[in-house]
């Protein structure tokens, strides 16, 4: 049972939020049936994050890390190896997993130990963009602006 939920209250309301709204939409529509590879997110520390993923049987050769503005595309496809006939086959020759990143999340490094793929971020927010203390100046006064008259007054005759 899936309940839908309508945003446009949020966004008569809110200014600059968009994206993120528009990512719950899409969330909330997107049907998740593929749950391989399994992964986890880690937050591990303060704009730090660890996504680790289960990829066993792949080699570094045969994954595949994009990260395009706000997302992060982690694929795997097996190499064409010998000409097999299977009579089963249950062990999945590829994937695509994607994540949508927030502004200013950036992929830092990546690494396959035993099959787990380790993938770190890291959000810098940029110097321009951090709060900053504003100065208030208590002696500094308006300047006199001279004013001029556009109408001259009208004598009553």
């Amino acid at each position: 049972m899936r309940t839908n939920l309508d945003f446009s209250p949020l966004f008569r309301s809110s200014i600059g939020f968009e994206r993120m709204l528009n990512a719950l939409e899409a969330a909330g529509r997107a049907e998740t049936i593929d749950n391989w590879p399994p992964y986890d997110i880690v937050k591990t520390s303060e704009g730090d994050y660890r996504i680790a993923m289960a990829v066993a049987g792949f080699s570094r050769e045969e994954l595949a890390i994009t990260q395009e503005q706000n997302m992060l595309v982690v694929s795997g496809q097996k190499a064409n190896g010998e000409d097999v006939q299977y009579l089963h086959r249950g062990i999945a020759g590829r994937f695509q997993r994607q994540f949508e990143l927030a502004d200013h999340v950036k992929v830092v490094d990546a690494g396959l130990v035993n099959g787990l793929l380790t993938i770190d971020l890291k959000r810098e927010i940029p110097e321009e963009m951090k709060p900053r203390q504003i100065e208030i100046k208590v002696d500094k006064a308006l300047p006199k602006v001279k004013t001029t008259q556009i109408e001259a007054k009208k004598n009553a005759a």
